[in-house]
């Protein structure tokens, strides 16, 4: 008498929860591979206030949008239009901003006035520098600031960092700009325009170099910059309290004027406006703000950003190249957020 044949033997219990822990960690690895590395980190929204649509702040704004959302597909980043510095830190006081553009000068003066949420505000990073374009008609018989008195002069929207830097320069050279210009309140959107129309004599700007509302003016229409020199920069820094801002603020080289430094603005800056040798200006430096109500992991997120699109972003906003992590971190006259602190010690050599 046969016996049927014996059952093939079941694997041993142990074995097949042997090979199904192996399985998960193989799964979980590969999850961990192939997830978006994104998705880790900060989430949200966030708004950015940038400055008048066809400025420098309005485009690197828009360019550092596209490298957030590349580096930080958590977080949804809006643009907002302003009139500039003075308007963008108003909005980071009240929380209608998050981070923002300004220059070290309108900085100082929100501080120093003590304004609306001043205490509040923190800096990230020190951009590029700004560079003041006084803009003229090539055939202008314009040599200085102190030849404006009583013509039309473009100086700047009045919440902008261009009106708190023509109304110092005006009152250097000997100029109440109150009465002894005929100030038109107009940004770099309108006053190329104005100015070829023949609506404006003169008009100031301060912006990176070259700025694309110059640069296209100067393409459909003759004009040439005006030099500021060294003896005019003395002046400012010298205005005492209650000069040159127009709104009672403290001069002084350890006041708000220490922000400007002379410079130059290079031959090559401006194909169309001729010049034999560069031209003397003012410079002043652009620093990224936020406030202290902004999240630490995000702060340094959006550092950690701003600093390693600086090549992508400076391909077309030129100066964005002049970010530079050695002098990034000198936010003066505003403390580093403890986030962008976080970011510049885990880079630190």
């Amino acid at each position: 008498m046969f016996s049927a044949p014996p059952s093939p033997p079941r694997p041993p219990r142990r074995r097949a929860v042997r090979a199904g822990a192996v399985l998960l960690v193989v799964s979980a690895v590969l999850a961990w591979w192939l997830w978006p590395a994104g998705d880790t980190g900060p989430r949200g929204r966030i708004t950015f206030s940038t400055g008048v649509p066809s400025g420098v702040y309005q485009r690197y704004g828009e360019l550092l949008r596209e490298a957030l959302r590349r580096d930080l597909p958590g977080v949804a980043t809006e643009l907002r239009d302003s009139e500039g510095s003075q308007q963008n830190l108003a909005r980071l006081a009240s929380g209608e901003a998050d981070f923002t553009i300004a220059t070290a000068d309108a900085v100082a003066t929100y501080v120093q006035e003590r304004r609306p949420g001043w205490k509040r505000l923190r800096g990230c990073t020190r951009l590029y520098d700004d560079y003041v374009q006084l803009v003229v008609p090539q055939g202008s018989t314009v040599g200085s600031v102190r030849d404006l008195g009583d013509l039309r002069v473009g100086v700047g929207q009045d919440g902008s960092g261009v009106r708190l830097l023509a109304d110092r320069l005006l009152t250097a050279a000997g100029l109440d700009p109150a009465t002894d210009v005929r100030a038109v309140p107009a940004g770099i959107d309108t006053m190329p325009e104005l100015m070829e129309e023949g609506r404006l004599d003169a008009f100031f700007w301060s912006g990176g170099l070259p700025t694309s509302a110059i640069l296209r003016l100067s393409e459909r229409f003759p004009v040439r910059l005006v030099p500021l020199e060294t003896e005019l920069l003395d002046a400012v820094h010298a205005l005492g309290a209650g000069h040159g801002s127009g709104t009672g603020t403290a001069g002084g080289e350890d006041g708000l004027n220490r922000h400007y430094r002379s410079a130059m603005i290079p031959m090559d800056a401006y194909a169309r406006i001729p010049s034999r040798e560069p031209v003397q200006t003012v410079a002043v430096a652009n620093l990224l703000v936020t406030t202290d109500r902004m999240d630490a992991g995000l702060t340094e997120a959006v550092t950690r950003t701003v600093i390693g699109s600086r090549d992508r972003i400076g391909r077309v906003v030129h100066p964005a190249q002049l970010v530079d992590l050695r002098t990034a971190v000198y936010t003066d006259p505003l403390p580093l957020h403890e986030g962008a602190r976080r970011y510049y010690r885990s880079v630190k050599p």
